[in-house]
């Protein structure tokens, strides 16, 4: 199986997760404090501000595939020296709200799942990185992989 593949699997199951988790109807599993709901709304925000922002900054580079594309050029400036995938830190923060907000077990699983996932496709992604970019091992030990500070290779 190619790395190609091996990438469209990923971005599938990820598309799938995401529909699961945002478009399966919720339940009544947990009470939500009315005063979360601001809280929440403010959580998604950052979330989608910080995918548009990072989708933006990476440009002709960007692919939901996970293999870097050949004339792709490494960021690290922006949110990329906060974190090494702030796409998917974006989404985890969009994610965490609707599951919050779901009140539902069956979406915390959706979301646990999808956190998992980012991790194995943000992994086999950095195997590929460390080839294509020589510098890469030292941007990733000093960057977190997909939460700010946590996860950064040693």
């Amino acid at each position: 199986m190619t790395n190609k593949v091996k990438g469209n699997i990923f971005v599938a199951i990820q598309f799938a997760l995401l529909a699961l988790l945002f478009f399966v109807p919720g339940g009544s599993d947990w009470q939500v404090a009315t005063e979360m709901s601001f809280a929440l709304a403010l959580l998604s925000a950052l979330g989608f501000v910080i995918l548009i922002v990072s989708a933006i900054n990476l440009g002709k580079s960007l692919t939901a595939n996970p293999v870097p594309l050949e004339n792709a050029v490494l960021k690290t400036n922006g949110l990329y020296s906060l974190v090494r995938h702030p796409i998917y830190f974006g989404v985890i923060l969009l994610a965490v709200a609707a599951v919050v907000q779901s009140r539902s077990f069956t979406h915390l699983l959706f979301g646990i799942a999808l956190f998992v996932l980012f991790e194995l496709k943000a992994r086999f992604e950095e195997k590929l990185l460390l080839v294509h970019y020589p510098e890469y091992a030292t941007y990733a030990s000093r960057v977190g992989r997909l939460i700010p500070l946590i996860g950064r290779i040693r």
